[in-house]
């Protein structure tokens, strides 16, 4: 009953503020699209450029909009409105209401992505996205917003996600895969931000989206990261409950 009652709680929230989430969902995947996409025309591997972009702005969309969702209003609320200190004296499990928040965020993700699937279904129709790549968007939104709720629990003001952003979600966007391949970067850059959760999803969207196979490889970093920042969040909450 837990997670319903959270995830009821971001379904409010998200039919409320309905127009402010798509709209910032759309504006930015949007600008990337038509300055790289339409503004720079080039190919990249033979194929060309947007087959390489798509996929690539679909994975950033799930990781931005799934760390947004956590982040901001998870620091607001456990800064100003002390709801992690209500919670912890309510009955709700712990681990309920962590699982919630998390699935809560990929979902948040999941929509956003949508929005790019369809504003690129006319201009990118030869990429195929099946329910593998929707599995790869949802794994990669609970990395995520795993990794947000771990950053919330560390703020120590409201104006910390923002600063969380610019650290951390800036420059995965622009490095881990997304507008150009990581092949040309100095050996050492190159395995680290291969290794990155996003680097890993663009990947595995972007094969499938051509017609190949995820690989294990991808599954296995995702599902790494998703151990440990969950295990993270666990340990923060738990040791605050039993201080």
């Amino acid at each position: 009953m837990g997670i319903i009652a959270v995830l009821w709680e971001k379904w409010r929230e998200f039919r409320r503020d309905f127009y402010k989430i798509t709209l910032a969902a759309t504006i930015t995947p949007l600008m990337y699209l038509i300055v790289f996409g339409l503004g720079i025309q080039t190919t990249s591997h033979g194929e060309p450029y947007l087959n390489f972009l798509v996929p690539g702005i679909v994975a950033m969309s799930t990781m931005t909009g799934s760390f947004s969702a956590v982040a901001q209003n998870m620091s607001v609320q456990r800064l100003y409105e002390k709801a992690l200190d209500q919670v912890m004296v309510s009955p709700t499990p712990l681990w309920q209401f962590i699982l919630g928040q998390i699935i809560g965020g990929s979902l948040r993700g999941m929509y956003a992505a949508c929005i790019i699937l369809l504003v690129t279904l006319p201009i990118a129709a030869d990429l195929t996205f099946n329910g593998v790549s929707f599995l790869v968007m949802f794994l990669n939104g609970l990395v995520f917003s795993t990794i947000a709720l771990v950053l919330s629990f560390l703020a120590k003001s409201y104006t910390d996600a923002p600063r969380f952003t610019s650290y951390i979600i800036m420059p995965m966007s622009f490095l881990c895969n997304t507008f150009f391949s990581t092949d040309q970067m100095p050996m050492g850059i190159r395995q680290f931000v291969e290794i990155l959760p996003l680097s890993q999803a663009c990947e595995m969207i972007r094969n499938v989206s051509a017609g190949g196979s995820t690989g294990v490889f991808g599954w296995i970093v995702l599902l790494v990261y998703l151990a440990v920042f969950s295990g993270i969040s666990v340990a923060f909450v738990y040791r605050k409950k039993n201080l």
